[in-house]
């Protein structure tokens, strides 16, 4: 079977929905993560002091070809708390990337993240036909690291001064992945995890 490309979709989950990204979310995500340094620390560049800096950045994830982004709505709240995008898209390698995540703060550790990347792999391998997702991260941030290898996804490498951050250092990240033969058992991983939660 061939891989279908992504489109704009809603994804129902217990604890979060995922609907497509809009600046309409603006007001929910400048409350979710506006000014918090730590929730941007990773995301190349300091954290959106304004309303208007921050529709910039999500003006640009809107305007980008290479993205289907999500806003990720907290279900209990009916609010925002932060984006996430399915990106490096490669349909007729059957490959994409999840990617330009971010959550505010307080719901870090929360079954949020959880069940956000279960909604999205579920929905690349089983709706879309994908047979590899990857993810990647700063070789600096140990916690988005931790959390990919929750999801069960295999730690593949490391791509060496891969890009120039703000500050003018270099960047290398860390790659991982997942794939179809691999999904069914991260997903019983994740289900269990989620349930617990």
């Amino acid at each position: 079977m061939s891989a279908l490309p992504p489109r704009p979709v809603t994804l129902t989950g217990q604890y979060v929905e995922l609907v497509p990204l809009a600046v309409g979310h603006l007001d929910d995500l400048f409350a979710a993560g506006g000014g918090d340094e730590e929730v941007w620390r990773w995301q190349g560049g300091p954290a959106p002091q304004t309303r208007q800096e921050l529709l910039s950045r999500l003006e640009g994830v809107l305007a980008d070809p290479g993205y289907v982004p999500f806003a990720v709505v907290h279900r209990a709240s009916g609010r925002a708390v932060g984006w996430t995008t399915y990106m490096d898209i490669a349909v007729r390698d059957e490959r994409l990337e999840i990617g330009w995540t971010w959550y505010g703060r307080a719901y870090w550790r929360s079954a949020v993240n959880t069940e956000t990347k279960l909604l999205l792999l579920g929905h690349a391998f089983e709706g879309l036909g994908m047979g590899r997702v990857q993810l990647k991260t700063d070789h600096r941030n140990e916690r988005s690291q931790a959390a990919i290898a929750r999801l069960g996804a295999r730690r593949e490498g490391v791509l060496r001064r891969h890009r120039l951050r703000p500050d003018g250092t270099w960047r290398d990240s860390v790659y991982f992945s997942l794939l179809a033969d691999e999904w069914p058992a991260a997903k019983a991983r994740l289900t269990a995890r989620l349930a617990a939660a």
